[in-house]
């Protein structure tokens, strides 16, 4: 957990697999409702989810919080675009290098941290295939070894 303790509420494990990552950033979250609720149930995706810059702001989009089981019609939308709470450097730094080819900013993990939910972005490059095979292959070595060290 960076910068602190916080309970784990979702983490992307696709991204890791898919992904490069580059450098990650701690971010706020900006809550509707009930959503809160719904995320200290763990009751959030973060599978398909991407950060946007829009008129200088970050907004996190494509991740599903499901809808409070005990909310009524104050219930939120599952899929909207929600603002992230980021210093202005660091929004513009994380909107400079998405300009170069291939990289993005993704949602890696989500938890609560002094009350409050917070979200880990990384920015991220795209694996091809073959580095995928490459760091599936390299995490078996390692075990392989791990096991045979344990033997001894």
């Amino acid at each position: 957990m960076p910068k602190g303790d916080g309970k784990l509420v979702a983490q992307n494990r696709k991204a890791r697999h898919d992904y490069t990552i580059l450098d990650t950033i701690e971010a706020g979250i900006s809550l509707q409702g009930t959503e809160i609720k719904s995320i200290r149930n763990s009751r959030i995706n973060l599978k398909d989810g991407f950060v946007r810059f829009r008129n200088g702001e970050a907004y996190l989009f494509n991740v599903h919080i499901s809808p409070y089981d005990q909310g009524n019609l104050f219930n939120h939308d599952p899929l909207r675009s929600r603002k992230l709470l980021m210093h202005k450097r660091q929004i513009a730094k994380l909107q400079e290098e998405t300009q170069k080819k291939g990289i993005t900013v993704i949602p890696l993990k989500v938890y609560i941290k002094n009350g409050y939910a917070k979200v880990l972005v990384g920015l991220a490059k795209g694996k091809r295939e073959h580095d995928k095979r490459e760091t599936l292959k390299r995490k078996d070595q390692e075990r392989e070894i791990q096991r045979a060290l344990k033997d001894y």
